[in-house]
């Protein structure tokens, strides 16, 4: 049973055999079962198939390792007796080769041919005759070789295997094996194969030299085409770069050999040969090497390979250069080399545009040093951008489809919002940083992005050096679009430094803030302040005199905010002052548009932390503070920016106490179908319905007629223009009918002579421009039916996020009665979206909905406990949403319906009635002892059980005699899982 399982196919098997066949041996410790078993192995290494082969020759070889008194060369004389190449017939060959081939690997493998010197002799006189059956074995010999040389020692080598390796050696440039057996053996026997050896060998003391760069160049295109599958530097390259190295020619290695050899041939495989010799050449040259390199033509193939294969279906190298230049700058602590690398990477570019990813994660690697100087060279290029230092190129295409395009202005501007988006992402990397470095970088993007200097000065950093080419209106857009790519960094940013303060606020995990708790927000706002108030530097959009005021005000306001020394309002006022500073920062990007929120914010904030709140709660006239904050957030929603929309979400978590039933209302009226009011909402609404949605259609008919003509369902606004077209049919064939009429009667008049040339080209004319105004009026009407697809995706992408609101809420207010409210709607938006169309945007928003309403309400473990006042409302609220499931036909709907109901019966269980003293028992769930639950089972707090039994034994009666009812036995199950009173 062991040799035919060391033969199946299954490595784990094989492994297993061959374990349990080593335990057996040694339990039994017989001489003729090791004898027996000797005699199985040896056959097994020449077997037919070929899994089994490797599985007898690690079989072997794990013997011989644990059997110490076989002799070595008994072992090989059974193998060649057994496998003789000479003796056996012609169509077993393959497998004589093979059984030979194993055998040796398997005496390799053991670990005792090197220490056997006999054995070793004849096992490399063995390989070398079996280098001859390339046809069967190909250079598998030679590589098994080479691997046995590299491990005997100096003594051994120059004793035993110097001798008859010399033929070898000798013809090394004849093939890439044989000279790879040379190269490893310059390496590892020095003292052997001296230079004065080498000459003997094959006429020259070194191997790299002028007169032997042709013939290298072509046993390096050899191996590349051998090993182009295996897709990694073949191993006889790589150390021929090391012998160069070691006899002092790089140079001539890299520019005759590499450069003007290897890259003449236009081949895919050889190609990436060279790329991956470079990526490995990285950590073995010295500055001047590197420096060499990276300006050669190499660099420049390898930028043109990225640039031409951006195709979907094309192999690309790039990933894996860029795990060359992350393993170097991982490995290297010298800086200049490091900076030599990503400076040499960063100047390779194809019209101004580095080829280096602005995002790469290979800056993580970069000393402190090296990271400062490199971030600082990004800058200077900035400023004044040097393309002498660059190593550009321009794509076939590229010069044919740019010739009247200005080059230098467009190489500066490609450049520019390379390296503005390399610094912010350097901020967003793992690398190690200091805040002073942050703050560098986050100031000159800010300022580049919204102001220019008039003049240099020295009172500002980044205006202490002029641009050698002005930043232009796009320039300044970039970097005001990365700008604030780099505001949401900030905001998430965990504190940096080493101090037991910035642990400390590491530990309670929060972001955005400085080791001294100033939010990084704050800091750029001070220094913006700074800015403006600056008479050398002016804004790229210069503040009206009401925007500079409101500039003020906000600053005043963040102020005061810091002076509250209530610390339960701490939370509360970071989130205000966080949306305050980022409406601030606004207002240099669209002055305009942000002046009416950041006015109504401001009004908002004052009244929010007012000390009478509560007399503006008494105003009804007047919306209170929380109603015009959560406007606010709703419109900030609305924004493309991420970075709003979180901190919009923050602030809301930060009112949710606060929330006042109209504010709700403001939030569910947005998601809730029904509660829809103005006119293009109605459009959307009525889009997206079915005909559950058309009595709201008509409610807004009356108060808007345009409304209700362009709100349908799909079906309908199909049909409708299906009809639509017939209409537009027959009035273009009337048209088209009085033309030609009017054409003929003008003939008709005159003779019945067909129409003269100038009648028929008036008639061409007319037919001519009727049938141009048709075409615009079908286009017309194609771009409408865009729109409305369009502005129907903004609506669902704007309910989407508002949904974040209404989980926040419910996750943080769970106990607040508000809480029902919410059930409603919630239902509504899940019963409309089961019923209309199935587009991928539709169903995310009710796997959101769904999600939302199972796990954030009903699952929920806190709920209201002060109903008392509301015990009438939640059971009438009760009443209803089972007689919906109930008159559901769609079974799935009618589950979250009941499932509503379920967790309305377990907020009124769970409270008590101030009619009893007992104060309210928790839920089962939560009882661990088995007493309490059984009081908690007799125990109904505020539930009419009367009441509830009727509403539920109508609910089964139905599910029990009515064929096609929507309710299921899961439902009830659950009902008496639960509630088993």
């Amino acid at each position: 049973d062991f040799f035919w399982d060391i033969a199946k196919p299954e490595q784990e098997v094989r492994l297993a055999a061959t374990e349990n066949l080593l335990r057996h041996l040694r339990e039994g410790r017989k001489d003729d079962e090791l004898k027996y078993t000797l005699k199985r192995l040896v056959e097994g290494l020449g077997a037919t198939r070929e899994a089994a082969r490797p599985g007898f020759s690690l079989a072997l070889a794990q013997v011989l390792q644990a059997f110490e008194e076989i002799p070595m060369c008994s072992v090989l004389e059974q193998i060649k007796e057994k496998h003789n190449l000479e003796k056996v017939k012609k169509k077993l060959v393959r497998n004589a080769a093979f059984g030979n081939f194993f055998g040796v690997m398997a005496l390799f493998q053991s670990g005792r041919l090197v220490k056997d010197r006999k054995a070793l002799l004849e096992s490399v006189q063995l390989l070398q005759q079996l280098a001859h059956h390339q046809a069967h074995l190909r250079d598998l010999p030679r590589k098994t070789l080479i691997d046995i040389t590299s491990e005997v020692p100096e003594t051994v080598f120059e004793e035993v295997l110097f001798g008859i390796l010399q033929s070898d050696l000798a013809s090394a440039f004849t093939s890439p094996e044989n000279l790879h057996l040379l190269l490893v053996g310059i390496q590892k026997f020095p003292g052997v194969l001296k230079p004065k050896n080498l000459k003997k060998l094959f006429g020259s003391p070194t191997v790299v030299n002028e007169q032997n760069i042709p013939r290298l160049v072509e046993l390096l295109q050899s191996a590349a085409k051998s090993e182009k599958k295996d897709k990694k530097l073949p191993s006889v390259v790589f150390d021929l770069l090391q012998v160069s190295l070691k006899e002092d020619a790089f140079e001539l290695f890299w520019k005759e050999g590499v450069e003007n050899g290897l890259l003449k041939e236009k081949s895919g495989p050889v190609s990436y040969m060279c790329y991956r010799l470079l990526g490995s050449a990285l950590p073995l040259l010295s500055l001047d090497q590197l420096q060499m390199v990276l300006k050669g033509k190499v660099m420049q193939h390898y930028g043109e390979h990225v640039v031409t294969t951006q195709l979907p279906d094309r192999f690309k190298f790039a990933p894996e250069m860029e795990g060359y230049i992350d393993e170097f700058l991982n490995s290297c602590d010298d800086v200049e080399r490091q900076l030599a690398v990503m400076i040499g990477f960063s100047t390779l570019t194809n019209q101004g545009y580095p080829v280096l990813s602005s995002s790469s994660r290979v800056v993580r690697h970069l000393q402190p040093v090296a990271l400062q100087k490199y971030i600082g060279w990004l800058k200077d290029m900035f400023l004044r951008p040097d393309f002498d230092c660059c190593l550009d190129f321009s794509s076939n295409r590229q010069k044919q489809t740019q010739e009247n395009l200005n080059i230098a202005q467009h190489k500066i501007a490609r450049l520019r919002k390379w390296i503005i988006h390399r610094l912010a992402n350097i901020i967003e990397s793992s690398v190690k940083k200091e805040e002073s470095l942050v703050m560098d970088i986050s100031r000159f993007c800010f300022f580049h992005a919204f102001f220019e200097a008039k003049k240099k000065t020295s009172q500002i950093r980044e205006a202490n050096v002029l641009p050698s080419e002005p930043l232009d209106e796009q320039a300044h857009s970039v970097t005001e679009n990365y700008f604030f790519g780099l505001l949401q960094t900030l905001n998430t940013l965990t504190v940096l430094g080493e101090t037991a303060k910035a642990a400390a606020l590491r530990e309670k995990h929060i972001h955005g803030v400085t080791a001294d708790g100033k939010l990084w927000i704050f800091l750029l706002v001070e220094y913006a302040n700074k800015l403006l108030s600056c008479e050398h530097v002016k804004a790229v959009k210069p503040f009206t005199k009401g925007q500079r005021d409101a500039w003020e005000r906000t600053l005043q306001s963040v102020k005061n905010l810091e002076k509250k020394e209530n610390k339960s309002d701490s939370a509360k006022v970071v989130a205000f002052q966080q949306l305050l500073l980022l409406m601030a920062i606004h207002l240099f990007k669209n002055p305009s548009e942000t002046m009416d929120v950041l006015s109504d914010l401001l009004n908002c904030t004052e009244r929010a932390f007012s000390k009478e709140p509560k007399k503006k709660k008494a105003d009804n006239a007047e919306p209170g503070w929380v109603e015009v904050m959560v406007e606010i957030l709703l419109s900030l929603l609305a924004q493309p920016s991420l970075l709003i929309r979180r901190i919009s979400k923050s602030v809301f978590v930060r009112i949710c106490p606060n929330l006042t039933k109209r504010g709700l209302q403001l939030i569910l009226d947005v998601v809730d179908p029904y509660q829809e009011q103005n006119e293009e909402s109605a459009v959307v609404v009525m889009e997206e319905s079915d005909k559950k949605i058309k009595s709201a259609q008509d409610m807004d008919e009356e108060g808007s007629e345009d409304s209700s003509d362009e709100g349908n369902t799909e079906e309908e606004d199909d049909s409708g223009d299906e009809e639509k077209n017939e209409e537009v049919d027959d009035d273009f064939r009337s048209q088209l009918m009085n033309v030609l009429q009017a054409g003929n009667a003008v003939v008709r008049d005159e003779s019945d002579e067909e129409l003269d040339d100038e009648a028929m080209m008036a008639l061409d004319k007319n037919i001519s421009a009727l049938f141009a105004e048709q075409q615009k009026r079908i286009q017309a009407k194609k771009d409408e039916k865009d729109r409305m697809r369009k502005e129907k995706i903004l609506r669902r992408d704007f309910k989407i996020k508002v949904l974040d609101l209404i989980e926040a809420f419910l996750t943080k207010q769970s106990e607040n009665p508000l809480v029902f409210d919410i059930i409603e709607p919630l239902l509504r938006v899940i019963e409309q979206c089961m019923s209309s169309d199935s587009d991928k945007q539709e169903v995310d928003f009710l796997q959101k909905t769904a999600n939302i309403f199972k796990n954030s309400l009903c699952r929920t473990k806190q709920y209201c406990k002060r109903v008392d006042a509301l015990q009438e409302d939640l059971h009438a609220f009760v009443e209803r949403l089972v007689k919906k499931a109930c008159k559901h036909t769609d079974s799935s709907v009618a589950l979250y319906y009941f499932s509503a109901s379920l967790y309305l019966l377990k907020v009124l269980r769970g409270n008590t009635s101030n009619k009893s003293s007992t104060p309210p028992t928790p839920l089962p769930e939560k009882q661990s002892n088995t007493i309490p639950q059984a009081c908690q089972l007799l125990s109904t707090g505020c539930l009419d059980m009367e009441r509830v039994t009727v509403i539920y034994q109508q609910a089964l009666t139905q599910f029990l005699t009515k064929r096609n009812s929507a309710l299921t036995s899961s439902m009830f199950h659950d009902l008496f899982r639960r509630f088993p009173v």
